[in-house]
């Protein structure tokens, strides 16, 4: 930087010839970028968007320039790219192991989850630029961030024009949804089929452990008079520490920074209908299913955050409202780092608590409506205005003019229609090894039974199997109906056994249960299970049993 090279003291001023002084050397430090290091969009007047390719060398540009940067690669894709995570910190780190020993909380942040949606992976790289490089080294004073801005890499490179035309081509062309193997990689955080969702949870999640999770896209359409929208990690089977810190402190904190510094409007995630009439009186969020990666952070005992960019504004309006977003979130968590890793440590001691010291009393929910919050807020949106048509019938058309519409409900939150009884853990049987290795895969604990035990508790009887008739992610999920007994069984040697005292106890609770509604019963993994044994004919029981007590 020219400025760290002049003696300000020894120079003297007027005010105004030091105002251009500083504008012109902040204007000169930031036009110092070498060729290699500016991003596709910088380069084509935001017309166009990175390639795999194009990111690579960015990110190998900041590598060569930087001794703060460690490179290492979640997982392979299907077409055989590696999907590139850039752990920074100062001094460098390069395992989780220094991470941990370092006492710095990590914070981890991803783009491209879906490849039509590419602001994420665009700012990632500019702000690793400045993080690395820049004026934003500050940012690593006490935390350790992880970027990942590319996680969809195959489907990134299949661009054409059209994609997303909520976007006005804007970029020209973009890539598509799904992955390669035809999945939604934001609807796979329990079944686990992508290879880019058994990387995530394996090599960043479970080994580096981040305390935040922040997942960027954009929004399919909706004309709110919102530049970048967000939610928290909506799950309420989880520890309420997470989500409260969250939504309470710093949704709303960052919200009104960078309106302060950008001039930008961030508000709650959430669409409304005009066949509700005008103006809206309520809007509606998406679900807390944790097969969304955001929500199922809350189930992890950690803060997951949606960004959710405005289509329909230009390219670059949404890169910097993205910048703004995720610029405030590493601010935030850089002067309340500690604070969060409190509150989620108190979460995961407070899941293991209510294991050993509630298990068969304590009731969580596993099937949730949505209703609104307690309050209500003023919506900020495009004015619509209302007509009749030739039949009389109402009709809107949109303006052009951002208003405010106060009183309006934000159904935000879910409220539990079926509980079911917090367990000490579940034996699952010795045959059912892909059960017990997809927990694994999850970062559950599990054990195998080395002698015989008897255990009391619960055994569910599946007495009717709904299944949907719409095919979903390549299923057609399921619904079990039936009951729960006490009983007492004994089981084999072999047998699989999961003691639910540990951190992940609500995640686990919330894939084992046969009532979830977005467990393994939903996502057809018991199914052969149930059709071998007769469900077409009569009731079955669910092979996983539910124990309060070993003797």
């Amino acid at each position: 930087m020219f400025m760290a090279l002049i003696n300000l003291h020894t120079m003297k001023y007027s005010k105004p010839s030091l105002f251009l002084f500083f504008l012109l050397t902040t204007i000169s430090c930031k036009a110092q970028w070498s060729a290699e290091l500016i991003t596709t969009p910088e380069k084509t007047n935001y017309h166009e968007t990175s390639t795999y390719a194009d990111v690579m060398n960015v990110i190998k540009a900041v590598q060569e320039q930087s001794d703060l940067m460690h490179l290492e690669y979640m997982g392979t894709s299907l077409e055989g790219k590696q999907i590139p995570v850039v752990v920074m910190a100062d001094p460098m780190v390069t395992s989780p192991e220094q991470a941990k020993a370092s006492g710095k909380p990590v914070i981890y942040i991803q783009g491209n989850i879906h490849s039509g949606e590419v602001e994420g992976k665009e700012i990632l790289q500019i702000l690793m630029r400045e993080i690395l490089l820049g004026d934003k080294q500050h940012l690593l004073d006490n935390q350790i961030v992880l970027f990942a801005p590319i996680y969809n890499a195959d489907s990134n490179d299949k661009m054409e024009q059209g994609r997303r035309p909520s976007q006005e081509d804007s970029p020209v062309k973009v890539g598509i949804r799904a992955n390669s193997q035809g999945w939604d990689l934001n609807r796979d955080g329990i079944k686990m089929e992508a290879k880019e969702t058994n990387a995530l949870i394996q090599n960043v999640i479970t080994k580096w452990d981040p305390e935040v999770f922040v997942d960027l896209h954009t929004t399919n359409g909706t004309w709110h008079g919102y530049s970048l929208t967000w939610a928290p990690s909506y799950h309420y089977a989880g520890e309420k520490g997470p989500y409260r810190l969250t939504w309470d402190d710093m949704l709303p904190s960052i919200t009104e920074k960078v309106q302060e510094k950008y001039d930008v409007h961030l508000g709650p995630y959430g669409g409304y209908s005009l066949r509700q009439g005008w103006p809206p009186k309520a809007i509606y969020t998406y679900n807390h299913h944790p097969r969304y990666l955001v929500n199922q952070m809350g189930l992890r005992n950690k803060i997951g955050i949606l960004s959710e960019a405005f289509a329909h504004e230009r390219f670059y309006q949404r890169m910097n409202s993205t910048y703004a977003f995720v610029a405030e979130i590493l601010e935030y968590t850089r002067e309340n780092g500690e604070e969060i890793a409190r509150v989620n440590d108190e979460a995961e001691r407070n899941a293991i608590r209510n294991v050993q010291e509630h298990a068969g009393e304590m009731k969580k929910g596993v099937r949730f409506n949505k209703t609104p919050m307690d309050e209500t807020f003023t919506l900020r949106t495009y004015e619509y205005i209302p007509y009749k048509n030739e039949e009389g019938e109402d009709r809107y058309v949109r303006s052009g003019n951002i208003i405010e519409v106060p009183g309006v409900q934000n159904y935000s939150k879910f409220e539990a229609t079926v509980e079911s009884t917090l367990p000490r853990g579940y034996i699952i049987p010795g045959e059912l090894k892909g059960i017990a290795d997809h927990l694994k895969k999850q970062g559950a604990e599990v054990k195998q039974l080395e002698a015989p035990v008897e255990a009391s508790g619960e055994v569910f009887t599946v007495t009717k199997l709904e299944r949907s008739s719409r095919e979903f992610e390549g299923h057609y999920m399921v619904r079990a109906e039936g009951s729960f007994a006490e009983i007492s069984r004994e089981f084999e040697a072999g047998d699989y056994w999961v003691d639910l005292a540990q951190p992940l106890a609500n995640l686990i609770f919330y894939t084992l249960e046969p009532q979830s509604d977005d467990g393994l019963v939903t996502w057809n993994f018991f199914d052969d299970y149930f059709e071998a044994n007769g469900i077409e004919e009569g009731s079955v029981e669910y092979p996983v049993f539910k124990y309060y007590e070993l003797d």
